[in-house]
């Protein structure tokens, strides 16, 4: 279990996240056409995997827009963005902001993605929603970078994580 805050106040995740130079686990979660996504579908690029709780908040609007950004000058880049979000939210929130370079899916059809990489928040107001993390992956789906944030409603480190996905 993994502490991190919201708004100052202590709540908790249901694990860790991957640790590094492992491979990430593989999931199946449901993109905003309603078909089901795995992560095995992008072996051969390099990916950003960003969780937030969901689209309808700013921190989380934010983010998917920042990504969306580097998305744009970076088309060999994938970058999944998951949240617990219905899958027709994320394809309003995408069509509303212009987010066209970031697949968005969603936990809709089960919480298995947020268990296995141990983001599914225990407790608190919170309680059954994503936390805020950042992983990059290499082309065969090895972890090389991971941030769990640890107060929820701040961003993350972008500059970090582009730096380790363009190290290698």
């Amino acid at each position: 279990m993994a502490q991190i805050t919201f708004k100052n106040k202590p709540i908790h995740t249901n694990g860790h996240l991957p640790a590094l130079q492992t491979r990430a686990p593989n999931f199946k979660l449901v993109d905003k056409e309603l078909q089901d996504r795995s992560l095995d579908e992008f072996d051969g690029k390099r990916k950003i995997l960003a969780t937030v709780p969901s689209l309808d908040t700013g921190v989380c609007s934010l983010m998917t827009k920042h990504f969306n950004e580097f998305a744009k000058k970076h088309p060999d880049v994938v970058i999944l963005t998951v949240s617990c979000d219905l899958p027709f939210a994320q394809k309003r929130f995408c069509e509303a902001e212009g987010v066209h370079n970031v697949l968005t899916l969603s936990l809709m059809r089960n919480k298995d993605f947020g268990e296995s990489y141990g983001l599914l928040i225990k407790d608190g107001p919170l309680a059954g929603l994503l936390a805020r993390s950042v992983l990059v992956l290499d082309e065969k789906n090895h972890v090389l970078y991971t941030e769990l944030v640890t107060e929820i409603t701040q961003e993350p480190n972008y500059h970090k994580a582009f730096e380790i996905l363009h190290a290698k």
